[in-house]
């Protein structure tokens, strides 16, 4: 009996999956998944002087590297001409952290998330893992398509975030934010239009959890989504531009989210 179409869609996404591999680079990039236990580690990539910096310790908790000559390393790695590797890189797989109920309702960190419409700037949301690390929010979320997938730059950026902040991709994110709403989150879409400021629909949450929702730069929150959200807030400005950067957005959104109820600016 023949499969059915969506039966063999749905193999051949687990085996492309399966198969897929990231490339991380830069010291610091490298360094911080090698330290990560939960990381599946293939294949390092060094020059002699990056082995040095590295270290004995760091070089334990990976394959055997191979060495390189630094004039020839872009030869053994594929990586984009401007990538600034410092030397270093190793191929890994993607990060699995769970499921989405599972890491949002009993992991580390306050119930805080972030949710991520259609960002797809690697490095925009390397930044939004770094805040999110900082600000301790129990996850970034965003659509497996039309966002930015685990890269060496979104992972540079991201500083080491990307080893110990959870970065869950979903299906569709409407069914996610319906979940969350399910799991009692008050979702709030960031929106420089709307009518309330955010610490004035913050003080409405009380004590429940919390997701921030954020829109690409230009076209925002998609209407669907808005619509998905419980409320929506822009970030109160007293200069004429009145819009900031995405991930410069989702830090001060993060830093209100944790300092409501103090009674603290």
């Amino acid at each position: 009996m023949k499969k059915p179409t969506w039966v063999i869609e749905k193999e051949r996404a687990r085996r492309a999956a399966a198969a897929e591999t990231v490339w991380l680079f830069g010291l610091h990039a490298v360094r911080d998944a090698l330290a990560n236990p939960a990381r599946e580690k293939l294949r390092l990539v060094l020059t002699k002087n990056a082995a040095d910096r590295l270290g004995a310790e760091a070089l334990s908790q990976g394959p055997a590297p191979d060495i390189v000559d630094p004039r020839k390393f872009d030869s053994h790695v594929p990586l984009d001409r401007d990538s600034v590797h410092q030397g270093a890189a190793l191929e890994v797989k993607p990060l699995h952290w769970g499921a989405l109920e599972e890491v949002c309702t009993t992991g580390a960190g306050q119930p805080l998330v972030v949710l991520l419409d259609r960002v797809t700037d690697p490095h925009n949301v390397g930044a939004i893992l770094r805040s999110a690390e900082v600000f301790g929010a129990r996850a970034v979320i965003a659509p497996q398509r039309h966002s930015a997938p685990e890269t060496g730059a979104l992972a540079k950026t991201a500083s080491g975030a990307l080893e110990r902040q959870p970065y869950l991709r979903i299906g569709n994110l409407a069914d996610a934010m319906e979940a969350l709403k399910k799991l009692g989150f008050i979702l709030i879409g960031l929106d420089g239009e709307a009518d309330r400021d955010l610490p004035e629909a913050l003080a409405d949450t009380g004590t429940r959890p919390v997701g921030l929702v954020l829109g690409a730069e230009g076209p925002g929150l998609r209407e669907k989504t808005r619509e998905t959200c419980d409320m929506l807030a822009r970030i109160p400005f007293a200069g004429s531009f009145g819009s900031l950067n995405v991930s410069n957005a989702a830090a001060v959104s993060l830093y209100a989210a944790t300092r409501r109820g103090t009674g603290a600016p």
